[in-house]
């Protein structure tokens, strides 16, 4: 049963993560579309709100790996 936590909490970390990003990706490209002239800042925008949800991703990851490690 440990071990099926462990897959679910990296697995929902990581779906959460890819939902995100493909939402961030897709806001940022309709926004390009409408005002190509703020392309730098969009873009800059962009990969720093990718890279807050990452961290997510790489809580679950350590979480994951703490109850590993607990359990081994």
């Amino acid at each position: 049963m440990e071990f099926i936590g462990i897959g679910i909490a990296i697995g929902l970390g990581a779906v959460g993560a890819c939902l995100g990003e493909g939402l961030i990706g897709k806001s940022a490209i309709e926004g390009l579309a409408r005002q190509p002239q703020l392309e730098g800042k969009l873009r800059m925008m962009m990969l720093i709100a990718m890279a807050f949800v990452e961290t997510g991703v790489l809580f679950a990851l350590v979480v994951s790996i703490l109850l590993y490690a607990k359990i081994a």
